[in-house]
């Protein structure tokens, strides 16, 4: 299988870059470096080119961070390079993990069985919940369905098909790449999930988030959880295409 992977890294976050280091020497694939987008570099027009907000139903109900919309750029612009490069999958990274060389491998090994199929398979830093559909098995990895799908884009397996699916539906985007696809009834593309997937999350370790802004008042985070919670109760009992 011809195969990459891409670890988004961003260059302003220099704390990051021992652990980039630490991820290339774990990783059994060929690696590269993608240069993340930053979006605070962007310019109001760069932004209009790619953020409309409500374009999707259910409406996502926040505006996009600078750096909610560089990291969707930033997995478009691995996407676009699986495809360009006529890979047949890429394992995309993003640059706060922490592999389980033995465990990962084994997870590496069933998610390559079942790429072409499956399309995109998540390798998750967070328990896979108890009520997941198993689709296919070894004696030691599962890999599972949830919904909803989970959130995070920490390290997953991308088929090329898939990459051309996402490019297509994504040229204009109206929320984080992890919340947009969850939307399989809009997209085509059930993520599934490899259980136990070998990799953890390092983002306290690597210098915290460049994605997160300012903390809130007490008032506006309750607003927030509130919307939060409704969007989730949205996307929870969303059928349609299903």
């Amino acid at each position: 299988m011809r195969e990459k992977a891409y670890i988004i890294h961003l260059e302003r976050a220099s704390a990051r870059r021992k652990q980039v280091d630490r991820i290339v020497g774990a990783c059994s694939v060929p690696a590269e470096i993608v240069h993340a987008v930053d979006g605070r570099t962007l310019s109001s027009e760069e932004v209009g080119r790619s953020y409309v907000k409500d374009k999707q139903e259910p409406t996502y109900p926040f505006e996009l961070q600078p750096g909610e919309i560089g990291c969707f750029l930033s997995h478009r612009k691995c996407w676009r390079r699986l495809v360009d490069e006529n890979l047949d999958a890429a394992l995309i990274l993003e640059d706060d993990i922490e592999f389980d060389p033995p465990v990962f491998e084994r997870a590496l090994s069933i998610a390559r069985r079942h790429i072409n199929e499956l399309g995109y398979i998540q390798f998750q830093v967070r328990p896979v919940p108890t009520n997941a559909t198993v689709i296919a098995a070894d004696a030691q990895v599962e890999l599972v369905r949830s919904k909803p799908i989970q959130l995070r884009t920490s390290a997953q397996l991308v088929s090329q098909s898939a990459a051309r699916r996402l490019l297509e539906l994504t040229e204009v985007f109206d929320r984080p790449v992890d919340t947009y696809l969850q939307m399989h009834w809009l997209t085509g593309i059930h993520l599934a999930c490899a259980a136990p997937s070998g990799v953890s999350d390092r983002t306290a370790q690597s210098g915290g988030s460049t994605i997160s802004s300012k903390k809130s008042s007490f008032l506006r985070n309750v607003v927030r959880e509130w919307k939060r919670w409704h969007y989730r109760r949205n996307i929870r009992h969303y059928r349609v295409g299903c």
